[in-house]
C-alpha cells in the first residue's frame, strides 16, 4: 500500500456546514452554564451546597464517560464503510442530547427545603443522562475534524468558519431563553427548554453534510486498522496519551480556559439579577456586547494566524489579552457598562476560541506522529473530560463563594456582601484561572512551527 496520502479539499460552504455542530454545542453550553445552576439555588430554592454537590457528582461523571465512549467508538463497526467513524455517533449522540437539556428544568413540584433530595436526585440524573449523550457526540464530532481537514490552511479556514458559526450559537444560547424566562416563575423555564430544542435540531440537520466523513477517509481508515496487528487496551492508550507532554500542557489550560467561560456565562443572570437589578431580559446587552467583540474581530485573528503561521504564538497573545480583558468586568454595575465591558472581552474570547482548536490538532498530529496510530477518539474523550471539569470549578466556586458570603437562596435581592461575592466570581477568580493557565501554557508548550511541520512529514511516512 502507497504511503501517499490523498487529501480531499472541502468548500468553505461545508465546512460552514461542519461548523453547525459547533453551533449546537455552544447553544447548549451557553444556555445550560447560564441558567442550571441559577435555576436550582435562585428559582426552586436549593441550597448552595446542594446545588454544588450535584454540579460535582454532574463533572466526576465524565472521568468514566468522555475518555470511555471516545475509546469505545474508536473502532469500526458494520455501518463504518457506509455511513462512516464518526458520523453515525455524531447523530445517535445529538439527537438525545438535544432532547434531554428540557428535562432538567423540569423537577418534581416538591419543597425545597423538606424534600431537597428529591430535587437533588433529579438534577443529577438529569444533568448526568444529558452528559453521556452530550460526551458521545462531542468526542466524535471533534475528531472529524483533525481526521477531515489535513491541511495547516484548511484547518484555520475551517476553524475561522466554525467559530462564525458556533458564534451563532452562542448569540442563540444568550438571546433565546432571557426573552422568554421571567425571574420568580419557575414554569418559564420549560417554555425556553422547547424553543431550544426547536433551534438545536435545526442546527443539527445544518450540519449533516459537513459531519459526514469523505469516503477516502473512511477507506484510509479502515485499511490501517487492518494493517493493525493488535489494539491498544483503553487503560493502554490513556498511559500512551498522558506521557505525551504537550497534550498534559494543553489539558491543562484547556480545562482553566473552559473554567473562565463557564464560570463567567453561569454568572450573568446573577449579576442581573442581584447587581444590575434588572430582569432576566436584560442579560441580553451583556451578551449583545461579548458577541460583537467576539464576531468583529474573528477575521483579524484568522488574518494574523495565517501570516504568523505559529498558532502557538497567536494564542498566546490571546491567552494574554483575555486575561487582562477579564478584570474591567469587576466595574459592570448598569446596562452600559455591562455592554462595552463585555464587548472589550469578547474581541480577546474570539482570539482564543479561534487558535484553541488549530492548536489541538497540532498537539494530535504529534501524538499520531510519536505513535503511529490515529486515536483521536480517546485523545478527544480526554479532552471533553477535563474540559467537562470546568463545571466542578463552577460549583466549587459558586458554593464557596455564595456561602462565604451569605447568598441567600430563592431571595429575589441579595445583600452587599452576597452581591460583592457575584461580582468576584464574575471577573476576577476567572481571571486567575486564564492567567494560570497562559502562565502554564507559555512555560512547557513547545510545539513551534518547525516541530509542527516535523510531524506532519512524519504523518506522511506512516500514510496516515
Amino acid at each position: 500500500m502507497s504511503n501517499e496520502i490523498i487529501e480531499v479539499k472541502h468548500s468553505k460552504l461545508n465546512m460552514a456546514s461542519y461548523g453547525f455542530g459547533k453551533y449546537l454545542v455552544e447553544f447548549l453550553n451557553m444556555a445550560f452554564g447560564a441558567w442550571a445552576y441559577f435555576f436550582y439555588e435562585s428559582e426552586i430554592g436549593l441550597e448552595s451546597w446542594i446545588v454544588g454537590l450535584g454540579f460535582i457528582i454532574f463533572a466526576l461523571w465524565n472521568m468514566f464517560n468522555d475518555p470511555l465512549l471516545g475509546h469505545l467508538t474508536n473502532r469500526p463497526f458494520k455501518f463504518t464503510k457506509k455511513l462512516g467513524r464518526r458520523f453515525p455517533w455524531v447523530i445517535m449522540g445529538g439527537i438525545p442530547y438535544i432532547a434531554c437539556y428540557i428535562l432538567i428544568f423540569m423537577p418534581p413540584e416538591v419543597n425545597p427545603v423538606t424534600d431537597a433530595w428529591i430535587l437533588f436526585a433529579w438534577f443529577v440524573f438529569t444533568t448526568c443522562l444529558f452528559d453521556t449523550f452530550g460526551s458521545l457526540y462531542w468526542v466524535n464530532f471533534s475528531a472529524i475534524y483533525p481526521e477531515k481537514f489535513r491541511s495547516l490552511e484548511e484547518r484555520r479556514t475551517a476553524t475561522g468558519l466554525q467559530t462564525v458559526v458556533g458564534i451563532l450559537g452562542i448569540a442563540c444560547g444568550s438571546i433565546i431563553p432571557p426573552i422568554l424566562i421571567d425571574f420568580g416563575f419557575p414554569q418559564t423555564y420549560i417554555i425556553q427548554g422547547g424553543a431550544v430544542i426547536i433551534f438545536c435540531f435545526i442546527g443539527l440537520g445544518l450540519s449533516i453534510p459537513g459531519c459526514r466523513e469523505d469516503q477516502v477517509t473512511i477507506d484510509r481508515y479502515l485499511d490501517k486498522y487492518e494493517e493493525q496487528p493488535t489494539r491498544d487496551s483503553f487503560f493502554k492508550s490513556l498511559k500512551i496519551a498522558f506521557k505525551q507532554k504537550n497534550f498534559i500542557v494543553f489539558l491543562i489550560s484547556y480545562t482553566l480556559y473552559q473554567s473562565l467561560t463557564i464560570i463567567i456565562t453561569g454568572s450573568l443572570a446573577f449579576v442581573v439579577r442581584f447587581v444590575l437589578l434588572e430582569e432576566a431580559s436584560a442579560v441580553l446587552f451583556p451578551s449583545v456586547g461579548f458577541l460583537l467583540g467576539s464576531l468583529f474581530f474573528i477575521p483579524l485573528w484568522i488574518k494574523l494566524a495565517h501570516k504568523s503561521n505559529d498558532n502557538r504564538k497567536i494564542l498566546l497573545i490571546a491567552g494574554v489579552a483575555l486575561t487582562c480583558c477579564t478584570f474591567p468586568l469587576i466595574f459592570v454595575d448598569n446596562l452600559i457598562t455591562s455592554f462595552l465591558v463585555l464587548f472589550i472581552w469578547g474581541l480577546a474570547f474570539g482570539g482564543f476560541w479561534t487558535m484553541i482548536w488549530p492548536v489541538f490538532a497540532d498537539v494530535i498530529d504529534e501524538s499520531i506522529a510519536i505513535t503511529g496510530t490515529r486515536s483521536e477518539g480517546v485523545y478527544t474523550g480526554i479532552q471533553a473530560f477535563f474540559g467537562r471539569l470546568a463545571f466542578l470549578n463552577q460549583a466549587l466556586v459558586f458554593s464557596i463563594v455564595h456561602i462565604a458570603t451569605g447568598f441567600q437562596e430563592g431571595a429575589a435581592t441579595q445583600d452587599a456582601l452576597a452581591t460583592w461575592g457575584i461580582q468576584m466570581h464574575f471577573s476576577l477568580i476567572p481571571m486567575l484561572f486564564i492567567g494560570i493557565a497562559m502562565l502554564i501554557f507559555w512555560k512547557w508548550y513547545d510545539l513551534t512551527p518547525e516541530k509542527v511541520k516535523i510531524n506532519r512529514e512524519k504523518i506522511q511516512e506512516h500514510g496516515l
